[in-house]
């Protein structure tokens, strides 16, 4: 059976994914206080199993992206979505900091081999004029799944298994409700490999591509053949060539600059409303409306940079031009301390977080856009782990900013991070937030001139080493 456009069915499956994703990845942050009062965790406990996924997650960017590339986008996908689920799961048999530590490292050694899998099933299945598109598509999956996480996971938690259901009380032992979250939303993640095995292959493999979708994909790769000199389809890249590549670099450096302020706004824009516009606990399900622009920037990022290439202009100039326009619109964060009404702030907020994920939508394309696709997975991983850790230096930074007096470091990551920047920390300490918005103000429109100036829109994949 041919089904028209098949490819969107495709990207639906990585939208799903990547809800899954982020359910996965948020269960423990919106059940945390309850877990740490069964578990007996403190605060600087906490911080630690943060910043071990964070370590995990930095270090599968690092090899996830080379083994999708060995074992193909289909089976790759599987292995890693396999991994986090039941990783996911076995966090119901956690008893201590011990055993949570080790689950939650799993869990992120499997959750980030899930990005560079997307970003080949993009290369493999659209043309140049739809691939940022597509990756908005899939980038939203991980913005729904943040919202939707606290409404699945807490009622699964306070659900009164003792009263309806006691043998699974009586086998889940204390905590049942939040244990039985992690096995039900981890067990999705398995359910989900059926409809993916089932229907990926590559397009000249399917039984559901049709004639027209095959001409028009093999029309696209031959015009970008012609225009980058065959050097898409090089031979993948060693890691001395990967790791040397100027490009590479400048894309690496690019997503350490710049998605530390998408970090900001999921981790500290709360507690920025709390503390600065007074806003009561109850009060801060107003930041679901972050998620809602996050998903409208991540489709128009796409959409305006596909607009571009339909008319002609070359796949990683159109970026660039999308992502100028994003850098000139950052510095309306300077605006969003100084706004005096909640409105006015959640109005300016979602200004400068539809212009953060237009960036990073068409920053990921970048990649698609100058990379051999034998070793599109591999690049996407190493450039990916930039994001991760400029989010551990932001975390850094703002706590920084808002301590009034020096304090020793939480957590281990926190402090080889303090240890690396410390005279940096110590001139900012105090700053407050004001600081922190007037240098996100700035970051992205930094990072395009070191893109633009590294000239990385004239490289072709052959000359990008």
């Amino acid at each position: 059976m041919k089904i028209p456009n098949f490819r969107w069915f495709i990207i639906a499956l990585v939208f799903l994914a990547a809800v899954l994703n982020y359910i996965d990845r948020q269960t423990l942050s919106v059940l945390a206080p309850t877990i740490q009062a069964d578990l007996g965790l403190d605060e600087s406990d906490y911080a630690n199993i943060v910043n071990i996924f964070l370590v995990a997650y930095t270090i599968s960017y690092l090899v996830s992206g080379r083994m999708v590339d060995r074992l193909g986008t289909r089976v790759g996908m599987a292995v890693f979505v396999a991994f986090w689920s039941v990783s996911n799961m076995l966090t119901a048999a956690a008893h201590g900091f011990r055993s949570l530590g080790i689950f939650r490292f799993a869990l992120g050694l499997g959750e980030a081999g899930v990005w560079p899998a997307a970003s080949k099933s993009v290369s493999e299945w659209f043309p140049a004029k739809e691939r940022a598109l597509a990756i908005g598509v899939y980038t939203m999956g991980s913005t729904i799944g943040a919202v939707v996480a606290p409404h699945v996971v807490i009622p699964l938690a306070g659900f009164a298994f003792a009263t309806h259901l006691p043998f699974i009380a009586d086998l889940l032992g204390q905590g049942a409700g939040w244990r039985m979250a992690f096995i039900l939303t981890g067990a999705a993640g398995l359910v989900w490999l059926i409809p993916w095995l089932w229907l990926y292959r590559l397009p000249g493999k399917s039984r559901f591509t049709t004639d027209w979708e095959l001409k028009l994909l093999a029309d696209a790769e031959a015009a970008e053949t012609k225009a980058t000199g065959g050097a898409l389809n090089e031979k993948p890249w060693g890691w001395g060539k990967i790791l040397s590549s100027r490009v590479v670099w400048l894309l690496l450096l690019g997503r350490l600059i710049t998605d530390p302020a998408w970090y900001f706004y999921q981790f500290w824009f709360p507690k920025f409303l709390h503390s600065e516009r007074a806003v009561p606990q109850e009060g801060l399900t107003v930041t679901g409306w972050v998620y809602v622009a996050a998903g409208v920037g991540s489709l128009l990022g796409g959409w305006l940079s596909g607009l571009l290439v339909k008319r002609g202009v070359a796949p990683a100039a159109s970026r660039l031009w999308v992502m100028l326009g994003c850098a000139l619109l950052m510095p309306v964060s300077l605006l969003v301390v100084r706004a005096t009404g909640l409105n006015a702030t959640m109005a300016l907020t979602a200004v400068t977080i539809v212009a953060a994920l237009a960036w990073l939508i068409n920053i990921s394309s970048l990649v698609v856009d100058v990379v051999p696709k034998a070793c599109l997975g591999a690049v996407f991983g190493v450039v990916a782990a930039g994001s991760t850790v400029g989010g551990i230096i932001m975390n850094t930074l703002v706590s920084s900013m808002l301590s009034k007096t020096v304090s020793v470091p939480s957590g281990f990551l926190n402090q080889a991070v303090d240890t690396l920047f410390g005279p940096v920390l110590r001139a900012v300490q105090g700053g407050g937030y004001n600081l922190w918005f007037a240098l996100m103000a700035f970051l992205h429109l930094a990072a395009w001139l070191m893109l633009y100036f590294g000239r990385i829109h004239r490289n072709s994949a052959k000359a990008a080493a």
